[in-house]
């Protein structure tokens, strides 16, 4: 695996676009900056805010917020938006794609994206659904940084009568920026993603909500042994409000079903605890220890605090 990031020697794409400038769109413009992956960089962002922000970060070569003017000419476009708004972004930049373009998104839902965008692509471009698995809890044009995606998995989920050649294009771009990429069903993404991200999310925002909502527990004291597990349930909670909701109404009866299975085993948890069945629990914490290191072992995190992750250092 890379340790950094290096230039190409050739561009992967002459002009690409991005749309929607937060974390993982202006992320995806800084790698593809410095490791020279699309020789024009075009931001798209519909907040006139933002693209001014944007400006004065400097790392775009070219940034607007008419979507139809920014896709022109593109040999990639790719949606940064929140799941919910795919369809409709799609909707507006289909009749401006060029043929032979590569249009893609980075939601971590598939299914949805793939039924709210096919139907208004246009068949000379190639769709080709992905997701980064990487992330903070920041967000906005600010909070990107060109080393997101190092050693971190990238699933794309080609559509069916998709074109291989394409598909091997934006892996190449991908792994240009340090991504592990894996091939995936959509469905099998959906139901592998509602299990080691949505459900620990919709874990996370409850156990912190339930902490605000404790008469008992006064906001100071929480803030102030947040130094044990719970400081590490509000990181994740902490993330972008309008994306997560939108994830867990588009990949719906996954998470229902992953939280089915939950809810099961924590009845079994609780159970155990009851009734003092001290072996229950040690096994369990053992198996789950296991996991943990296996993460580890595998360089999808490291053994230092603060899950591994020092965004700071390595902004740009």
């Amino acid at each position: 695996m890379p340790d950094t990031l290096r230039a190409l020697d050739t561009p992967v794409f002459d002009r690409l676009t991005i749309i929607g400038l937060g974390l993982i769109g202006s992320s995806i413009a800084r790698a593809a900056r410095r490791t020279h992956a699309a020789k024009t960089i075009v931001a798209a962002d519909i907040s006139e805010d933002v693209c001014n922000r944007v400006r004065a970060l400097g790392f775009a070569d070219e940034v607007t917020s008419d979507l139809t003017a920014a896709v022109k000419d593109s040999d990639c476009v790719i949606l940064c938006v929140p799941v919910g708004a795919c369809g409709a972004a799609a909707e507006k930049i289909a009749a401006h794609l060029k043929q032979g373009a590569i249009v893609s998104d980075v939601g971590s839902v598939k299914g949805a994206v793939v039924a709210a965008m096919q139907p208004h692509l246009p068949s000379h471009v190639h769709f080709i659904p992905a997701h980064p698995i990487a992330g903070t809890e920041h967000s906005g044009p600010d909070a990107g940084f060109a080393t997101l995606f190092l050693n971190r998995w990238l699933i794309l989920t080609p559509i069916e009568n998709g074109d291989p050649a394409a598909t091997d294009q934006l892996a190449t771009f991908w792994r240009a920026f340090g991504s592990n990429v894996e091939i995936m069903d959509v469905a099998r993404h959906d139901l592998v993603l509602a299990v080691t991200s949505h459900l620990p999310h919709l874990i996370a925002y409850n156990i912190v909500g339930t902490a605000a909502d404790l008469e008992t527990v006064t906001q100071s004291e929480v803030i102030k042994f947040s130094a044990s597990g719970f400081r590490d349930f509000t990181r994740i909670a902490a993330s972008d409000p309008t994306m997560w909701r939108d994830v867990f109404l588009n990949n719906r009866d996954a998470v229902l079903e992953m939280l089915g299975r939950f809810n099961e085993d924590l009845a079994a948890l609780q159970r155990a605890i009851r009734w003092g069945d001290g072996e229950a629990l040690f096994n369990l914490f053992s198996r789950t220890r296991a996991i943990r290191r296996s993460i580890i072992e595998q360089g999808q995190d490291t053994a230092a605090p603060d899950f591994g992750r020092h965004a700071a250092d390595e902004k740009e």
